[in-house]
């Protein structure tokens, strides 16, 4: 009876090792997303082990664990967002798509082992500086999408990194060349996919921003290391007749969560207008974590309101609890939308706004239950010391607060 055993167990041994294809080849990466006939955006990784890679984008590394091997096709999800690539994998070469199912977007995806460098030079030697601070305006000929930025950047030698500070938010890590005149940027992280180029001068840039394979515009620029956007605090503001804030929302458990609650009650409360596929909401929620982990029991208490493209409540709720997981976030995450994260959708539910402006957007609220202050956007750590100004500017705001 052994010996009859032996064969079958055998033979499903070695069916199981032919399903179980070769684990990506260790090293560094080099990727590229097709997002135009001429334009790709490249990024680098570095795959450390068969379930584990690096993605990088200037300062951060961003560590996938997530990886899905089924016979010569490998899934790549990075951490919190809905995107993944999927992509056959064969002699040191990857071909497939980046996808957001959400949003019905596949962007072509392709990438090779040996390969550290980010962008392909023409030139080879940078024949401009682009380190200071520009103003920046995109799409300046349409009245309907125009909006101002500002470009922080550091060069040294061919390499540039820095981002875009808009009104709503920063544009994160960015990483590329000057190549002789041109600037080239790019950023990668599950979310985002974007690309930045423009033709420099020593006081002028003209160039466009890619955003996937779906959105581009133009941009220009000038130098003005004395340019500041609007102040964030003076966008988003009470409509007459409210000086407080009101929803009943559920949470990822089903249970409806209302700021009127106990919890509440007699503390200052952070509200976060957010959405889990937003990186500057992951960012901020990354510091309102840890500040809340940090500070519960000095009386204030953080509550997230979601506003989710998902297009079932499922995936929305789904993608609340991959978040929290991944950040390990202590403080409710209540859904208020799912099937769209249109702006104009949101405000309808907070009618006591001006406007919904920015994902994220934060609401100060005293121990008495009224507003005192609206934040629009986030200064994320890509933008350097406008970051460390966001963090002395709300941990003493907090503590007014608190002592009142």
């Amino acid at each position: 009876m052994r010996k009859l055993l032996v064969l079958p167990i055998l033979l499903l041994i070695l069916g199981c090792n032919l399903n179980r294809p070769d684990a990506l080849q260790e090293g560094v990466w080099r990727a590229e997303l097709q997002l135009t006939e001429t334009e790709v955006l490249p990024f680098n990784f570095e795959v450390t082990s068969r379930d584990a890679l690096k993605i990088f984008n200037a300062d951060e590394v961003i560590m996938v664990t997530d990886l899905e091997y089924s016979n010569d096709t490998i899934v790549i999800k990075t951490p919190v967002f809905e995107g993944y690539i999927k992509a056959v994998v064969k002699d040191g070469t990857l071909k497939g798509s980046f996808i957001k199912e959400s949003l019905d977007r596949v962007v072509p995806f392709s990438a090779e082992i040996g390969k550290n460098t980010r962008f392909d030079l023409k030139i080879e030697t940078p024949t401009q500086n682009v380190t200071g601070n520009w103003e920046t305006v995109f799409s300046p000929n349409s009245e309907e999408d125009i909006y101002i930025a500002k470009g922080i950047f550091k060069q040294d030698g061919i390499r540039v990194t820095g981002t875009f500070r808009t009104t709503t938010g920063d544009y994160r890590y960015l990483e590329g060349v000057m190549d002789g005149d041109t600037m080239k940027l790019s950023a990668f992280d599950g979310a985002h996919a974007f690309l930045f180029t423009a033709q420099v001068t020593d006081s002028t840039m003209n160039g466009m921003f890619y955003s996937g394979n779906h959105w581009e515009e133009p941009f220009t620029a000038k130098r003005n290391e004395d340019f500041e956007l609007p102040n964030a605090n003076e966008l988003t503001f009470l409509n007459d007749g409210y000086d407080a804030l009101e929803f009943t929302f559920p949470d990822s458990k089903g249970n409806v969560v209302s700021l009127s609650d106990k919890r509440f009650k007699d503390k200052v409360v952070i509200v976060q207008i957010m959405g889990t596929w937003c990186p500057n909401c992951l960012d901020e929620s990354k510091y309102y974590s840890e500040f809340y982990n940090s500070n519960a029991e000095k009386g204030i208490e953080f509550v997230a309101l979601a506003f989710e493209y998902a297009k079932t409540e499922e995936k929305a709720l789904s993608s609340i609890k991959r978040l929290q997981d991944n950040i390990g976030i202590e403080y409710p995450i209540l859904l208020a939308q799912y099937g769209s994260s249109s702006k104009t959708e949101a405000q309808e539910k907070l009618p006591m706004l001006n406007h919904v402006l920015s994902y994220p957007t934060s609401i100060f609220i005293d121990k008495k239950g009224k507003v005192r202050k609206i934040h629009t956007g986030f200064n994320g750590p890509a933008t350097g010391e406008k970051f460390t100004e966001f963090k002395a500017e709300f941990t003493g705001f907090v503590d007014e607060l608190l002592e009142e």
